[in-house]
Parts: C-alpha cells; sequence; structure tokens
C-alpha cells in the first residue's frame, strides 16, 4: 500500500510525462481491445452449449455431381444428402449424436405482426446433441422430425421472444405462420443461443423434415444426389477425433461405394475414382459452422498485428519518458540506496509507478475502444452489425487489464533496471548530482526510436498497399450504371403466395413502381446482382461438345424486362426480353460475352440454341436472342464468369424477386415511398433489402473498406507516436549535449554545422529504421497476399511514398530540437550544469 501512495504522488509530480503516457497507453490498448472484441467474437468464441470441446463438424471433400446447395455455414465440401444424413445417424460411430441443420429465410406473422428475418430448419437431434435446455416450453426433439411434411411446430429464439415478442409467457401453444404456413409455438431457445452459425440470427428454429413447406416446390428429400444440409456430432466420452472419423468412414465407405457409385451418371474413370475414395473428415465444432470462421482469420490477424505494432510503438516512447524522468530522479535513488533500501525494493517501487500508469491508460483506453467499435460498425453491412456486439464486454475488459499490466512491465522493466545500477552513487557524485547521460541510456533511448521508425514504415507501406487496393477496387469497371438506382426484395411465396399469384403481385409492383413520379425504368430479377449470390447449373449448347469432365457450367439469372437497359449494360446483339416473353411462349435467353467465348459463340450467338437442364444436345430447347456486354454478376473483385439470362416471367415457380427503379430524382426520396407502396398492394408483406444499388456495392467490398480505414487509421498514428518519440529523443540529447554543443561553437562551430550534426543522428536513425521496416513489410505483403487487388504486396510506388512521407515526418521531428541546438549561447553552455 505504501509504494501504491508513493506511486501516486510520484505521477502527480509529473503531470505532463503522465499525461502523455495515459494518452499513449489508452490509444494503443484501446485499439487492440476494439479488434480483439472482433477477434473473439469470430474465431475464440465456443458455442453457449454443454462441453463445446466435445462438438465435431462433418466435411465430405470430392465430387458432389448433382444438386448442391450451400450458403453461410460452409462451403459445399461441409454439405451432405438427407438420405446420407439418415444413414450415418442410425450407423454405429463413436456419436454420442448426430444433427443436421439448413438456414432459410423466412417471414413470420404473429399476432397483428410480420417480419421477415431467417429461420433455422434442425433435425430432431440437434437440441440433444447441443446439450441445451429451453426457457420456455420445450425443444425440438426426435419425435418432432420422425414424418416428412407432419410436423407443424416451431421453437422461437430467445431474441425475437423477448425484443419482438414482449418476452411473453403465453406464446407456448399459440400459433404462428412461418413462410405460409400456421406452425404450434412449443418453446423458446435459452437466453444467448443465436444457433450454430455465426453470421445468423434465426428467429425460429422449425423441424428440418418441414423444409417442402418452408421452401415451396422443393422436395429432394430421398435424392442422394442433392447435398444441401450441414452436419455436426458430439462425441461419445473419451473418444478422439481420430477414432470418431475411422468409425464414421467404416459406415460411411460402403454406402458411396454400393449405394450412391451406381447413381452417379457421365462421369469419367478418374471422376469416379475420387468420387469412390471420398471420406468423412471431422473438424472442431466447437465454435459452430459458419464460413466467417474462414474469411475473417487473415484480417483480424492482420488489424491485430498492426494494432500491436501500434501498441509497441506508444511502450517505446513510454520508455523513453520514464528514462528521461529517471535521470531526474537520479539524487532521490541515490539517496534510497545509501540509506539502505535494496535495489529489488526500489524497482518493485519503480515498477508499481509504471504499472500504475498502464492501469490509468487501460482505463482510458476503453472508451477510444468503444468509439474504435463504433467507427468498425460503421464500416461493416447491416447484417454483420446485427450479427456482432460492438460493446465493451467481461471479457474486453479483463483482455484491456491483462494488456495494461503487460505493458506497465514491459516499458518499466529497463528504466527501473537502469535507475538502480550499482555504481549510481559514484556516477551521481561524479555528475554533481546532475542527470547521468549513460552510454548505455543513450543507446537503448536510441534503438527504441529506430524501432519504432522501422515498425511506423511496415506500417505505413502496409496502409499504402490495402489504400491502392481499395483505389483499384473503387475504379473497377462494373460494367453497370449504379447511380440513382434503388433496389429492393420481396419473397411473397414467404406468405404462401401461389407462383401464379406471385406473378400477379410481381406485375402490379412493376406498375405501381413505374408510375411513381421521377422513376424511369423498372426491371427486376431473381439473383440480386453483386449481393454475394451465385446461382448455376450445367449447360448444353449448340456446337459446343460436351462429356465427362468438361466444364459446362454457367452462372444464370431470371430477369424482367429492360433489365439491361435499366442497369446501363449495353445490348451489343439481338434484343431485350419484352411482356411477350411469358410462361408457354417460346423459351428465350440472353448471353454475355463471357459466355459466349467460353461456348464457342463468338459474336454470332443470337439464333443459336442451347439447355440450361445439361440434357445434352437432343433437349436444346432455349434460343439466344441477344448478346450483351460483360457485367459483373456477384463480386466486384470476381472475374465476369459466363452468366445466360432467362425471363423470369417464363418460371412456372417463380416466388422470390428482387426490384430495381433507376431515378431521374433523389434516390433517398424514392426509397422512403417505397415500402408505402408496397403497403398499399399488401400490408402483410415485408420490404427486404432495400437500398441504393452503390450501397449494394459499397456493402459488396466492405473487407477491403473496413481493412483500408483502419490500416490508414492505425499507421497514421504509429507515425505521429514515433514522430513523439523521435521529438522526445532528440530534444533530450541536445539537452545532455549543452555543453559539447557549446564548446564546438566556441571553437568555431556555425549554426548550420550544429544542426547537420543533429539531423544526421536522424538521418541514420531513419535509414536504419526505414531498412528494416522495408522488410518487414514485404515480408507482410506477402502474407496478405490474398488481401490485396491488383497489385503485388512488393508494390515499389507504395514503398517509395511510404518511405518519402516517413522521411518528412522524421525531418519535420528533427528540425526543431536541431534549431535549438544551433541557437545555444556558448558562454551559457561553458556554464550549463
Amino acid at each position: 500500500m505504501a509504494n501504491l501512495k508513493l506511486a501516486f504522488r510520484s505521477l502527480a509530480r509529473t503531470p505532463f510525462v503522465t499525461s502523455v503516457a495515459v494518452l499513449s497507453l489508452a490509444l494503443g490498448i484501446g485499439a487492440n481491445a476494439a479488434i480483439f472484441s472482433l477477434f473473439d467474437q469470430m474465431l475464440l468464441r465456443p458455442l453457449p452449449v454443454a462441453e463445446p470441446g466435445r462438438l465435431v463438424n462433418l466435411v465430405a471433400p470430392g465430387p458432389k455431381p448433382g444438386f448442391t446447395s450451400c450458403n453461410q455455414a460452409g462451403d459445399c465440401e461441409h454439405v451432405f444428402s438427407y438420405p446420407m444424413f439418415r444413414d450415418l445417424e442410425r450407423a454405429g460411430t463413436r456419436f454420442s449424436g448426430l444433427a443436421a441443420h439448413l438456414g432459410i429465410g423466412v417471414n413470420l406473422a404473429y399476432g397483428n405482426q410480420t417480419i421477415s428475418g431467417e429461420g433455422m430448419l434442425v433435425s430432431g437431434s440437434y437440441f440433444p446433441v447441443l446439450g441445451l435446455r429451453p426457457a420456455l416450453g420445450r425443444l425440438l426433439g426426435p419425435a418432432d422430425d420422425e414424418t416428412i411434411g407432419g410436423h407443424y411446430v416451431a421453437v422461437l429464439s430467445h431474441t425475437y421472444w423477448r425484443n419482438d415478442l414482449g418476452a411473453d409467457p403465453g406464446v407456448i401453444g399459440q400459433p404462428i405462420t412461418v413462410n405460409g404456413h400456421p406452425l404450434t409455438i412449443v418453446g423458446v431457445a435459452p437466453e444467448g443461443f443465436a444457433g450454430t452459425t455465426l453470421g445468423t440470427q434465426p428467429r425460429v428454429f422449425v423441424p428440418i423434415t418441414m423444409r417442402s413447406q418452408m421452401n415451396p416446390g422443393w422436395n429432394r428429400f430421398d435424392d442422394r444426389r442433392a447435398y444441401w444440409a450441414y452436419l455436426f456430432a458430439r462425441l461419445e466420452p473419451g473418444a478422439s477425433i481420430e477414432a470418431a472419423q475411422a468409425a464414421v468412414n467404416a459406415a460411411y465407405r460402403p454406402i458411396i461405394t454400393e449405394v450412391e457409385a451406381p447413381l452417379q451418371q457421365g462421369l469419367s474413370d478418374q471422376s469416379m475414382a475420387r468420387f469412390r475414395a471420398r471420406e468423412v473428415r471431422l473438424e472442431d465444432g466447437r465454435r459452430g459452422q459458419s464460413s466467417i470462421h474462414t474469411e475473417a482469420r487473415t484480417p483480424l490477424m492482420l488489424l491485430f498485428g498492426i494494432t500491436g505494432v501500434v501498441l509497441l510503438i506508444a511502450c517505446a516512447n513510454i520508455a523513453n519518458l520514464l528514462l528521461a524522468r529517471a535521470a531526474t530522479r537520479s539524487l532521490e535513488m541515490a539517496v534510497r540506496l545509501s540509506l539502505g533500501a535494496s535495489r529489488m525494493q526500489v524497482v518493485r517501487q519503480l515498477l508499481t509507478e509504471s504499472v500504475l500508469l498502464a492501469l490509468v491508460g487501460g482505463a482510458a483506453s476503453l472508451v477510444v475502444a468503444r468509439w474504435t467499435l463504433s467507427a468498425i460498425a460503421s464500416l461493416l453491412p447491416p447484417e454483420a452489425v446485427r450479427t456482432l456486439t460492438f460493446e465493451l464486454d467481461g471479457g474486453v475488459m479483463l483482455f484491456a487489464g491483462l494488456l495494461a499490466v503487460g505493458t506497465g512491465l514491459l516499458f518499466g522493466l529497463f528504466p527501473a533496471i537502469h535507475s538502480t545500477r550499482p555504481d549510481l552513487i559514484s556516477t551521481i557524485r561524479a555528475s554533481t548530482g546532475q542527470p547521468s547521460g549513460a552510454r548505455a541510456a543513450a543507446r537503448f533511448r536510441t534503438s527504441l526510436v529506430t524501432a519504432q521508425i522501422a515498425l511506423s514504415m511496415t506500417l505505413l507501406i502496409s496502409a499504402g498497399l490495402f489504400l491502392r487496393s481499395l483505389m483499384n477496387v473503387s475504379r473497377v469497371d462494373l460494367g453497370v450504371r449504379t447511380e440513382n438506382v434503388i433496389t429492393f426484395a420481396l419473397r411473397p411465396e414467404l406468405n404462401g403466395y401461389t407462383p401464379e399469384r406471385a406473378r400477379q403481385f410481381f406485375e402490379r409492383v412493376e406498375t405501381e413502381l413505374a408510375a411513381i413520379p421521377g422513376v424511369t425504368s423498372v426491371t427486376a430479377s431473381m439473383v440480386p446482382i453483386l449481393s454475394g449470390s451465385n446461382w448455376g447449373t450445367d449447360v448444353s449448347v449448340q456446337g459446343f461438345e460436351s462429356g465427362p469432365d468438361i466444364d459446362s457450367n454457367s452462372r444464370l439469372n431470371e430477369v424482367g424486362t429492360d433489365y439491361f437497359r435499366t442497369l446501363g449494360v449495353p445490348l451489343l446483339a439481338g434484343r431485350e426480353f419484352t411482356r411477350a416473353d411469358v410462361l408457354g411462349s417460346g423459351r428465350v435467353a440472353i448471353v454475355n460475352e463471357a459466355f459466349a467465348r467460353k461456348f464457342g459463340l463468338g459474336r454470332d450467338a443470337v439464333g443459336r440454341w442451347m439447355s440450361d437442364d445439361g440434357g445434352g444436345r437432343d433437349s436444346l430447347d432455349v434460343q439466344i436472342v441477344g448478346l450483351v456486354r460483360d457485367a459483373k454478376y456477384s463480386d466486384v473483385k470476381d472475374d465476369v464468369p459466363p452468366v445466360f439470362f432467362t425471363p423470369y416471367r417464363q418460371d412456372e415457380r417463380i416466388g422470390s424477386i428482387n426490384f430495381y427503379a433507376r431515378t431521374s430524382l433523389d434516390a433517398d426520396q424514392l426509397m422512403r415511398m417505397v415500402p408505402a407502396m408496397v403497403r398499399r398492394l399488401d400490408p402483410t408483406l415485408p420490404v427486404q433489402d432495400l437500398k441504393t444499388l452503390p450501397m449494394q456495392v459499397r456493402e459488396n467490398v466492405f473487407m477491403d473498406r473496413m481493412i483500408s480505414t483502419l490500416t490508414v487509421a492505425f499507421a497514421v498514428l504509429a507515425t505521429l507516436l514515433a514522430a513523439v518519440g523521435l521529438y522526445g529523443v532528440l530534444a533530450y540529447t541536445v539537452a545532455q549535449r549543452t555543453r559539447e554543443i557549446g564548446v564546438r561553437m566556441a571553437l568555431g562551430a556555425n549554426g548550420g554545422r550544429v544542426r547537420g550534426m543533429v539531423l544526421r543522428q536522424v538521418g541514420a536513425m531513419v535509414l536504419v529504421g526505414g531498412v528494416l521496416g522495408v522488410a518487414a513489410a514485404l515480408g507482410l505483403g506477402r502474407l496478405a497476399q490474398s488481401l490485396l487487388f491488383g497489385l503485388e504486396g512488393h508494390d515499389p510506388v507504395v514503398v517509395t511514398l511510404s518511405a518519402g512521407a516517413l522521411a518528412l515526418v522524421a525531418l519535420a521531428a528533427g528540425y526543431l530540437p536541431a534549431l535549438r541546438a544551433s541557437r545555444v549561447d556558448p558562454m551559457q553552455a561553458l556554464r550549463y550544469e
């Protein structure tokens, strides 16, 4: 306690040093705490279930001919057919339970409230395998998925029940309409549980055997060539992943070779061999199943490393400040040692001061962390903001506290040891009680500043790479004109609309939308443009030879009339779709240039025939009536894939559409009018994903924007901290060498030579630090190459500009001490004590 009181008094006596140190630590620790919050949520935090370490995810790499559907829960290696799930569920394995799930979109109607959101189809084993208990009522069990299409029950998420239904305990036994079908609410999931897929927030859990009711027109339960279910399991007590993997493959291989291999058609011998060799792989499932775990790892590791560098630079600054302060306290340390205090006691006291300083900085860092999280939230799309928590929880506060203690010990250790050297008393006497200019301390201070410069150079180059990458992304030719276009989605099939009724409703929406003043054109599409969605199928094209192992896949979209005119995609040949292209008329398609190149059509695509079922030349029933210029399909940074377009009016099962409207007026004004327009047509149908097309594009590249913005901000902060450190060391060095400078000037040295002497010291530190920083940045650039677009990680322009910027900042930081040194009065300097 005595050490703590003395530490408070000591910090209060030097308010400037204390304030600078606290500010530096607040910035460094706050940035780290903010990134740790996201890192923890996306990559570390286990599911809030019983014994999450025993959960494993099932993966089945290899060829999967037929229908494959995958989503945010993982790529297509992770999906299984429904019959295979049931086969493995019945087989003898080292699992205590096996579960299946699939995320879906839902429209929910309860009482007078209708909202859209996410739902999850789950097997009856889902909740038992997770070991969850209900907050209210009961959860789904094995008896709830015994019959296909025969279990009209649902479990609500705790968040939906609390926020939208007012935590009403009377909901149990009440009906809720999910995608047009009345289901009975049987329970509420436990608080804090939001499904097993990070990135989704299911409002309702429905038996997986109800998929045909939840997705009208879907019925592939018996199809072994339809892969769509995600599987996870719980290991038996004491079972290892290796033993469980061997056991599940003992059941899996005979099914593959004896049951499923004979069902495959059109595979070459090589592909069939790979199909028969497929095996199940088990992965750690404690964090659930989500593609975010893979996609976010590299960006978050990069940002975590960058904020760590910022903190190191801040620690180096504080260590220099403490060294300078320790020099002014030399007499105090000497008196303590001479009065009998042990060196360990004095070191402990100095470390108490540095840790106390760090804890104050750690407390202030929570404000910086909150600001940083708010800034990050502004860069993310709405879906990510709803999924993640941008508040400071107990884990983040604990991390900030531990980081503060660690940094306090880190930057306080050398100054404490240096200040209590055994020869301190003789040194103090020799220098008449003045601060010691020990060479070891001077070398240490110089080394710290050089390291700061190296780290700053690394961050500046990294920031330059990501900034230039973002500029390249912003200059990508999308092939569409996005300005003054709004988009929104309607899913009437989720409200129980039949396909015919949905088609009529879409016609009314187009008519009403076109009648709004200022709207110049209206169109629609099944697949939203630049949203990350991909729909594809194998095709047969006139004149293109297909066969085993020949890639005949193409992306597809079903669109409305004036689609290409509304989005500004030039028509190169043929015609656009018209209102005459309806169900029952001759099937037609429009293809892009990439499609024409891949299938050897060239500019003569119009008039050729194709099929979208891959059935061969005997089934060519779609005539190509138009050729359009290439335009981005799913992602801004991806190459334009082959795409064919068909009229959505020719699809007999269309039930969901994305609308686009170009306006000559303010796009925001039009967005405010759309919900009211839809409510007039159907007050129970929610408008989804209402935004401008430029907003859609920004959300498509949000990761590039976030990484570039944060990297630049942290690099600027690090450079300013390094500049402060450089200025402090030079100012202290000039003060220590006042007598030497006075002698030089008395012997004839002019101000210019003195300034040159100081600036040469700056140049040496910048040169050494710059070289080290460039080497580190080139290594980091190679690691981050996958995140860069349109440039290499060793871009010479970025390296040159970063080096020039750092040199200017260092020159500015060093010029003031150099100028002060050149103005030293020789007579006063010779009397300097």
